[in-house]
């Protein structure tokens, strides 16, 4: 708040723009309020209703949205959330979520772009075996929660020998420790260093399916046709859930190895899963953005 205090005192701007829900957003949102600039909240209206879950952004989300003047809803699920919390209709515009005009745009630049990350990784994915990409990082699942999400792969990854599992581990302490000390000797696992966007957006086409614990894979993954399993209990991407294209295995080991298996095993269980619709957009949100605040 402090570090905005003269950005915002120089520049004076009519409107700040906060996207998502980090805590960084949360305190942007307040710093533009005391500014008296109009504050636009890109992703609004993503709700748990549990303030633990995921923590701490369903809070910083809550309080940017009370702070909020034009809130811009990825879908008509988080223009109702808003709508019960007593926010004016006219305030709100669905636009679809921006991190998909990210990926469309990217897909297509990381094919013929020269990166050091992505021939790294060339050289690590086998062609010749389903590729799963793992990704897990949240606080509500560090301790048991990560053993247990280890303890999966690694039988995931004994029962499934033609079967490659690549995790680029987060650098957070308590998950480097059970990752690197359950799965680091296992020969169809690989443990990388965590990834640049160009670079895992090429990783994200290449695998087969993905497990996750991160809420904007759940929105990315569905548009490169890919199925989603989700490691936690709770979401605030309901649209997802509703549409099939993802699945909430929260960090109960059994489940996460039975579902990862129909998806291995099962070709109309995969086949289905991965041509549903994506709920998040069509690359056309931050258009919609543009066209909107242009006429206030």
């Amino acid at each position: 708040i402090n570090g905005l205090k003269p950005i915002l005192e120089e520049f004076k701007p009519d409107f700040v723009y906060v996207h998502g829900d980090t805590t960084t957003t949360m305190a942007s949102s307040i710093a533009a309020f005391y500014s008296g600039a109009k504050v636009c909240h890109v992703e609004a209206g993503l709700r748990t209703y549990d303030k633990w879950s995921p923590f701490p952004e369903e809070m910083n989300r809550q309080i940017t949205g009370r702070i909020t003047d034009i809130h811009l809803a990825p879908t008509e699920k988080s223009k109702s959330n808003l709508l019960l919390e007593n926010i004016s209709e006219d305030q709100i515009i669905v636009t679809g979520n921006t991190v998909i005009d990210a990926l469309i745009g990217s897909v297509s630049k990381v094919e013929r772009i020269e990166d050091p990350e992505i021939e790294k990784l060339q050289t690590i994915v086998n062609p010749e075996q389903r590729l799963i990409l793992v990704t897990g990082h949240r606080r509500e699942n560090h301790g048991q929660g990560f053993i247990n999400i280890c303890e999966a792969l690694k039988q995931i990854a004994c029962d499934n020998p033609n079967v490659q599992i690549i995790y680029p581990v987060h650098l957070n302490p308590n998950v480097q420790k059970p990752v690197y000390e359950l799965l680091k000797n296992i020969p169809n696992i690989q443990l990388i260093a965590p990834l640049t966007y160009p670079a895992f957006v090429w990783l994200m086409n290449q695998s087969y399916l993905i497990i996750t614990d991160s809420g904007g894979v759940q929105e990315e993954a569905p548009s490169l046709g890919k199925p989603v399993l989700v490691m936690r209990d709770t979401t605030e991407r309901h649209e997802a859930v509703d549409a099939g294209t993802v699945i909430l295995v929260g960090t109960n080991t059994e489940k996460i190895i039975n579902e990862t298996s129909k998806l291995l095993n099962n070709s109309e269980v995969y086949n289905k899963m991965s041509a549903l619709h994506n709920p998040y957009g069509d690359g056309k949100a931050c258009e919609r953005i543009v066209n909107f605040i242009s006429k206030q």
